[in-house]
């Protein structure tokens, strides 16, 4: 149940990653360093839920 918890916070926190980085470009444009910042907070946690979900099928608890 806590893993299931984890992959639902990971997967929140992308999307707000992917939010920010939107309002980001909006107001910033291209010239800003902070929509790089966003996209690389985005990635780490996009690799976070790949090792997670794997945890988790391999040991079962998220399988059928």
């Amino acid at each position: 149940m806590l893993l299931k918890i984890l992959i639902a916070l990971v997967f929140l926190a992308m999307v707000t990653s992917l939010a920010v980085g939107a309002g980001f470009l909006i107001r910033d444009g291209s010239r800003s360093r902070r929509v790089l910042v966003s996209l690389k907070i985005r990635v780490a946690l996009a690799a976070m839920l790949l090792i997670l979900l794997g945890y988790g099928f391999t040991l079962g608890g998220l399988g059928s």
